[in-house]
């Protein structure tokens, strides 16, 4: 898998690439964490969202599909009691309906077949009123942010889309979510965060 062989070396290239968007991001998603929040990670990777997200919350779930980004996660992690680290398809989340405060799952959006159907089941754990947190990657121009990303994708990365701004946005209100903040962490390759507030009766009376 192409993300247990980068694992090692994933949190060095962020930090040299791209370190003010890499820890910035983090700090944005803690800003709509509160201290008695249940929070789901879907996608954690190395922690990098993790660490921040910790100490803001009662407890952290952290989960990615590949089990070396998770052990790298976990010794990042290792100085907190409340964070425990679980391997699991954010597709297909055996857990129950309403059960977490906040979902976040942080640039994983473009790697999927079917976003929609992963936003789905992310929504399903979330209770009414929670949040999800979709920190996702976008490209500003056609400058070195698009290079980069065509340099990951050539690696193994296997992008399936690529945002910028204005199709992130347009994605997002697309499924129907009509209570979003954005916030941006600018630098080489940008993050736009997409912090959205769930009202499940609205939705379930618009989609019928």
């Amino acid at each position: 898998m192409y993300w247990d062989r980068i694992a090692g070396i994933y949190d060095l290239f962020e930090n040299v690439y791209n370190g003010k968007v890499f820890n910035e991001t983090g700090r944005i998603v803690a800003k709509y964490v509160n201290k008695d929040d249940t929070v789901l990670e879907c996608a954690c990777g190395t922690g990098a969202i993790s660490v921040c997200i910790a100490p803001e919350c009662k407890k952290l779930i952290s989960t990615d599909f590949s089990p070396k980004m998770l052990r790298q996660a976990e010794k990042k992690c290792s100085g907190f009691c409340n964070v425990s680290f679980r391997r699991a398809d954010m597709t297909a989340l055996k857990c129950s309906d309403d059960r977490f405060d906040v979902v976040v799952a942080g640039n994983v959006l473009h790697l999927l077949d079917d976003p929609y159907k992963a936003l789905d089941e992310l929504e399903r754990v979330c209770r009414d009123g929670g949040r999800l947190i979709l920190p996702t990657y976008i490209n500003m121009s056609k400058g070195s942010s698009r290079f980069a990303a065509g340099v990951v994708n050539k690696m193994g990365a296997d992008f399936k889309r690529q945002f910028d701004l204005f199709s992130y946005k347009a994605f997002i209100e697309a499924k129907g979510y009509d209570d979003t903040v954005f916030e941006l962490a600018d630098g080489k390759m940008p993050c736009a965060i997409a912090v959205i507030t769930i009202h499940k009766n609205e939705r379930k009376t618009n989609n019928g």
